[in-house]
């Protein structure tokens, strides 16, 4: 006689007939972002600064991101932050801090990472290289199979986005 397993969820009550698995992967969500938020900010203190949150974290290597100027929508847009005020009070603390340089076009304030910023990112590389790279075979998770979740997070993220308008809505 066999039982069916059952779902791993951070809060029964959410728990559906329709998809337990999505309560399943709510809990994942969870765990993963809060682990992946852990690593950020210590990966960043390896590298030199210990005292930097996952936002800026994210934004400094978005800005760095292909060494191109970037507008403040267009970063909320790519990152999907909905709170500019957030994004916009990180970017800031990262130009006080030297990582992050402004140039006004217009009316636009469009941001790139300075010397020092690109700098602080390789060391985040480098770090991560050494921490994170030589466990992912330990881990018995390959290339494809990380690719794939990369896919199903971003399909998920598009579903979310979408109930959330939804909800918005009621």
């Amino acid at each position: 006689m066999s039982t069916l397993p059952v779902p791993i969820v951070s809060s029964s009550h959410l728990l559906s007939g329709v998809s337990a698995e999505l309560s399943e992967l709510e809990y994942g969500l969870i765990m993963a972002g809060n682990a992946f938020n852990k690593w950020m900010t210590r990966c960043m203190a390896a590298a030199g600064v210990d005292d930097m949150t996952p936002m800026e974290v994210s934004l400094l290597h978005h800005v760095n991101h292909r060494q191109r100027k970037k507008k403040l929508a267009d970063i909320c847009f790519v990152l999907n932050i909905e709170d500019t005020h957030i994004a916009s009070y990180s970017l800031k603390k990262l130009v006080s801090r030297g990582y992050l340089v402004t140039e006004k076009a217009g009316k636009e304030v469009l941001f790139a990472a300075s010397e020092q910023g690109r700098t602080l990112c390789a060391r985040y590389r480098e770090v991560r290289e050494s921490c994170l790279m030589s466990t992912l075979a330990d881990a018995g998770l390959t290339n494809q199979q990380i690719g794939d979740a990369a896919q199903l997070l971003r399909n998920v993220s598009g579903l979310y986005d979408t109930a959330a308008r939804v909800a918005a809505s009621l």
